[in-house]
């Protein structure tokens, strides 16, 4: 992927700073995502990649200034950002567990001609699964369901947060191939801790550290150098590949006991839907 420089950015961040429970955990961010391609927001564990996101789209308190296409949206609520074309795909998908999955898909149209044929063709499983309760999905199937939700509408950008997280090295490839499909239709600011995720689809990198910017520019460029890499992720994503190639086959074993498991568990009792929690999973996320 190459960084795009030169048109005006779709998202711009400058001085953004964010609490929760009086505690500050995003201090005087500042950055922008180009108007194509991803942006990656990465950073060790627990130094405010999350906080930012929910900072942006106004789930926590913020200050500062954010501009979408050159309008100012800092001082908008979250359900207004929908509006205006802020799509949202969060860290622990929040599908609606008792509701099927076409179900999951209408609650979050809202406009007039949704895409539901860009969906289909990025999610056919979704489709042969139409009927089934969201609840009852796999970890992965569920994470396909909320970045649908979010493609069905025709944002102006998208803020998604580690898509990928827990899921089976096979679903993390399905997972990269269903976003690097989507950005071709939007750009998208993206929390990833896959660094081989990252190489593939991102452009340009966003580094944090302690709820900070500490690093701008070129996503190859900065993953390439294994000091800088080292020193603000903890890692170099050479050392990272070797390890989740040496993981893959441990993953695929544990993924095909799971479902033998799973196979023979279902005779004796019926799946937990999971939770739903309608006061954060709006329709428009």
């Amino acid at each position: 992927m190459t960084s795009h420089t030169t048109a005006r950015p779709i998202l711009d961040v400058a001085g953004l700073n964010a609490r929760i429970g009086g505690q500050q955990v995003v201090e005087d961010v500042s950055f922008t995502v180009p108007a194509s391609g991803i942006t990656a927001l990465l950073g060790r564990n627990g130094v405010g990649k999350t906080s930012t996101i929910k900072a942006l789209i106004g789930l926590i308190d913020r200050t500062g200034r954010v501009e979408l296409d050159g309008q100012r949206i800092d001082k908008d609520p979250t359900w207004k950002l929908i509006r205006r074309g802020v799509g949202y795909v969060p860290e622990d998908r929040e599908v609606f567990g008792k509701l099927t999955v076409a179900e999951n898909l209408r609650l979050a149209e809202r406009d007039a001609h949704p895409r539901r044929e860009l969906v289909e063709q990025l999610f056919p499983d979704l489709v042969k699964r139409s009927g089934q309760m969201a609840g009852t999905l796999s970890g992965g199937q569920q994470q396909m369901v909320s970045l649908a939700r979010a493609l069905l509408n025709d944002n102006k950008v998208l803020l998604i947060d580690e898509p990928t997280k827990g899921l089976a090295p096979k679903i993390v490839q399905e997972v990269a191939e269903a976003l690097e499909q989507a950005a071709a239709t939007v750009p998208i600011l993206l929390v990833e801790q896959n660094l081989q995720v990252v190489r593939r689809l991102a452009g340009d990198a966003v580094v944090l550290s302690g709820g900070r910017v500490v690093h701008t520019g070129n996503a190859l460029d900065f993953l390439d150098d294994e000091d800088l890499t080292r020193r603000l992720l903890g890692v170099h994503a050479d050392a990272e590949q070797e390890a989740q190639e040496a993981e893959a086959p441990v993953a695929a074993g544990a993924t095909a006991v799971s479902s033998s498991v799973a196979a023979s568990s279902t005779q004796a009792a019926a799946p937990a839907p999971a939770a739903a929690d309608p006061a954060r999973k709006g329709a428009g996320l």
